[in-house]
């Protein structure tokens, strides 16, 4: 991803961060000639077990992920191949009228994250307690943040009976680009109008746009 100076993230943790907001990914891998790349949108969190702040560019940070085995894209999966994931963040349309100046050309604010890395594949034989780690974890994850506490102990039998079907992996970052284009060759006014204009909205997804413009340095 082509990323202007002007738009990288101030650190990596507003990266991993965008991650843990936005855990739908795109992986996109190579097939052959004739198949063409592949990609699946997948969940995707970062594991639990990592400690420690991000390095730069987020290299060895581990995420988990899975997938259904029946998909073609599981069993193109090569240990070692290059597998790219990508993020989108909050983004927004910016419309001309709010730079107050003439001629001008609209845009559009966006975030993204774009990470490289390896592919480890979980339980390759008969899908077990790994599987079931990614699977649980990713629940209890998402159940937290975006659920209603949802309790699932009474469901993991229905797990167990299900993973046979469940591809889970590891990615180990190997370098990351994160793209925050949030109006920042604009002049402060300008930025302020755009900003404001994105709170004011009854779109979520612009107010968190503001809400990523109001913590730039």
């Amino acid at each position: 991803m082509f990323v202007p100076p002007l738009y990288r993230e101030p650190d990596a943790s507003w990266m991993l961060e965008l991650i843990r907001r936005n855990p739908l990914a795109m992986m996109v891998s190579n097939g052959t000639e004739a198949e063409g790349p592949f990609a699946t949108h997948l969940p995707v969190i970062p594991d639990p077990r990592a400690t420690g702040e991000p390095a730069a560019g987020l290299a060895g940070t581990t995420l988990l992920g899975h997938m259904n085995r029946a998909n073609p894209h599981w069993a193109a999966l090569k240990a070692g191949a290059t597998v790219l994931l990508s993020f989108t963040g909050p983004h927004a349309y910016v419309s001309p009228t709010l730079y107050e100046v003439s001629p001008a050309a609209p845009t559009w604010n966006f975030t993204a994250v774009h990470a490289r890395g390896t592919i480890e594949k979980l339980d390759e034989g008969v899908p077990d307690e790994e599987t079931l780690r990614v699977v649980t974890s990713t629940v209890r994850d998402f159940e937290d943040r975006f659920g209603t506490g949802w309790d699932m102990s009474e469901s993991l039998g229905y797990f167990r009976e299900i993973m046979p079907a469940v591809g889970a992996f590891r990615f180990t970052v190997s370098s990351a680009d994160a793209m925050f284009k949030l109006s920042q060759e604009k002049t402060p006014d300008i930025r302020d109008r755009v900003e404001r204009s994105f709170r004011e909205s009854a779109c979520g997804r612009h107010r968190a746009t503001a809400d990523l413009m109001e913590q730039l340095p």
